[in-house]
């Protein structure tokens, strides 16, 4: 309801009977409309970041791990695309939500960057907080162009995101992590 309607629009009415669930069944998980939208948020949030932990099982560098992370969180978009309204509406909705939503996907991201850099994996000079954010805003821009407003003849939206722009992606991605040669004076 929240991503067909929107969040003033979806009413608890409208949520119960599309659960096919009462309203005192409705109160006795959630006080409030907003209560139900925070959890889907942080539902959506838990879900994006197991796909994209899930596609980075097993990788053999940092840079194979990102195209994995990303092809995940692209799929998962694809699959998802309520993701994006849900999210967007919960800067007015729950700003709070909002900042947790991306701080807790940003605070994996820094923490495997930081290790990956102490392996000799990823440039050393890159800030980690800063490389983390500016990667996840482009993902998340790049899903929204490619896998939300494109649509084929017949309106439909892609199945998975054009390889051709993921391959544009990664090589942008890897070209930007890739370790630089360090010399006396500091890094090259």
């Amino acid at each position: 309801m929240f991503a067909e309607q929107g969040y003033h629009e979806a009413s608890i009415v409208k949520i119960t009977e599309r659960a096919g669930i009462g309203l005192g069944t409705f109160y006795l998980y959630f006080d409030s409309k907003q209560s139900i939208f925070e959890a889907l948020v942080l539902d959506l949030n838990r879900r994006v970041r197991h796909s994209m932990s899930e596609a980075m099982a097993g990788a053999a560098s940092r840079l194979e791990a990102e195209r994995a992370g990303f092809s995940g969180f692209f799929r998962f978009t694809a699959e998802h695309p309520a993701l994006y309204r849900v999210v967007r509406e919960a800067e007015f909705v729950s700003p709070e939500v909002l900042r947790m939503h991306y701080t807790r996907i940003v605070e994996g991201y820094e923490a495997g960057l930081r290790t990956a850099q102490k392996a000799g994996d990823v440039d050393r000079a890159l800030d980690p907080e800063t490389t983390a954010w500016a990667l996840m805003g482009m993902g998340e821009l790049i899903g929204m162009r490619f896998l939300l407003w494109e649509r084929d003849a017949e309106g439909r939206p892609p199945a998975q995101l054009d390889p051709r722009v993921f391959a544009g992606m990664t090589r942008l991605i890897d070209n930007a992590l890739a370790p630089r040669a360090e010399t006396e004076g500091g890094v090259q």
